[in-house]
């Protein structure tokens, strides 16, 4: 008995070495605590944290479950020039014509009230000079429901009005803020089956995303119905132009933060985190359909969630499951790269907002590199809704920063290993055990 009881503890001690070690020695988490330690600090004492690259660069982070959230921004030296996470997400970024240091952002957090009937989420638009810190409320709304109902993309159309992505009511609207009225809107609801996307009515299309076109049209993801949609605010959905369809994985595959690239930069083409599907992909319109024009993914790349075509041609990445942003070369190299808490949305001031001055990939001669395997439409195995892609990066998004899968399997080993000595234990002693579902204990 003895000779168990040492093996077990040796088990359970390297378990618990490799786990400390893991939490200890994580870069990611090392990074991610300079940012706040260097935000605290006057800007002329601060340090350079991440390599230096033209122009600011701002990331907003969703955090898991709303923990570790915040929105950073780095200045061309590579220094902390802002630091927020008074919110439990952010997501959108957009540059303003305020300076090249002002953005307006969207972010949520729980909001609790005698007169919710449940959990509700206020979902805010802000304006914040990220040099002098000024921060203005622009537009909020209670919703009803809890987080995963809130808004994860706001454009603006112009000086006092916002097109709003209305993840609650499967829909997008145009309010004004100064009257707090809406003065269009459009429901999904109206033009696909209400049989596909997600469960309904409590997440059915998850509309995570929305722009207004030069041309006066609206895009839109539909991320549960893995498929991007353009709307005619005098005439709604125009079919013929919609990219993907529900299911049809090949395609797109729950995809976020499609950005459309006009005919006089190379296009009509759009440019998307194609998340589920581990890559980014371009698809350029011909003959009146779409076509797969450019892919790339890397061997790290994991449930992606934004892809910015920068003006000179390279790709600004938010790669939210891996943990980093990166920025990727016409050839496809990875030339700049950061670590940043499960990042949803980056923008690279003075770019011009999200992929709007950047080309196409034909225009720009960009080679393609897919190192992943995309599920295609030949993807069967599916239970309840969830692919094993899907089921490896839901793991992935509650995970702390600094535990891999590797982590995961020593602590269910650690795991497995206390409880055969727990049972070990019992056996031996005057307590018989039943091992029948559920367990039952007699002397």
């Amino acid at each position: 008995m003895r000779r168990h009881r040492v093996v077990f503890a040796a088990v359970l001690v390297a378990c618990t070495l490799a786990l400390v070690h893991g939490f200890v020695t994580s870069p990611t988490s090392a990074a991610l605590d300079s940012y706040e330690r260097q935000a605290s600090l006057a800007p002329d004492e601060r340090e350079q944290v991440v390599p230096p690259r033209e122009n600011v660069t701002v990331v907003a982070g969703h955090g898991a479950e709303g923990e570790s959230a915040a929105l950073v921004a780095f200045d061309a030296d590579g220094e902390v020039l802002y630091y927020n996470d008074s919110h439990q997400g952010y997501f959108d970024v957009d540059s303003t014509d305020e300076g090249r240091t002002t953005v307006e952002y969207t972010a949520e957090r729980a909001y609790e009230s005698p007169h919710c009937n449940a959990k509700c989420t206020v979902s805010v638009v802000e304006r914040v000079n990220l040099t002098t810190g000024e921060l203005t409320r622009i537009h909020s709304e209670i919703i009803p429901q809890d987080r995963g109902a809130n808004w994860h993309d706001v454009d603006r159309v112009g000086d006092s009005e916002l097109l709003v992505g209305d993840i609650h009511r499967d829909g997008m609207y145009v309010v004004n803020t100064t009257a707090d009225l809406k003065t269009w809107e459009w429901s999904a609801k109206t033009d696909f089956p209400l049989s596909g996307g997600g469960e309904y009515p409590a997440d059915w299309s998850h509309l995570n995303d929305v722009e207004a076109l030069d041309d006066g049209r609206y895009m839109t993801s539909l991320r549960n119905q893995d498929a991007v949609a353009f709307v005619d605010p005098e005439t709604g959905l125009e079919e013929n132009w919609t990219l993907g369809s529900d299911g049809e994985y090949g395609v797109l595959y729950e995809q976020h933060n499609p950005d459309y690239i006009p005919e006089e930069r190379g296009g009509p083409a759009v440019i998307v985190a194609d998340s589920l599907n581990d890559r980014l992909v371009e698809y350029r319109r011909e003959n009146g359909e779409w076509k797969e024009s450019w892919v790339w993914s890397d061997e790290e790349m994991l449930w992606p969630r934004d892809a910015d075509r920068l003006p000179n041609g390279h790709t600004l990445v938010a790669d939210t499951n891996a943990h980093r942003v990166v920025e990727v070369d016409e050839s496809g190299e990875v030339v700049w790269s950061i670590d940043a808490y499960s990042p949803y949305d980056v923008e690279r001031l003075g770019t011009g907002d999200e992929s709007a001055g950047g080309p196409s990939a034909e225009a720009a001669n960009l080679d393609s590199r897919h190192t992943g395997q995309n599920l295609g439409a030949d993807e069967t195995l599916e239970i309840a809704g969830f692919t094993p892609r899907k089921i490896i990066n839901s793991i992935s998004f509650v995970l702390p920063v600094w535990m891999g899968f590797g982590h995961v399997a020593i602590g269910v080993v650690g795991g497995v290993t206390a409880f055969a000595w727990f049972v070990v234990e019992l056996r031996a002693s005057s307590v018989a055990v039943s091992l029948r579902w559920p367990i039952r204990f007699s002397r």
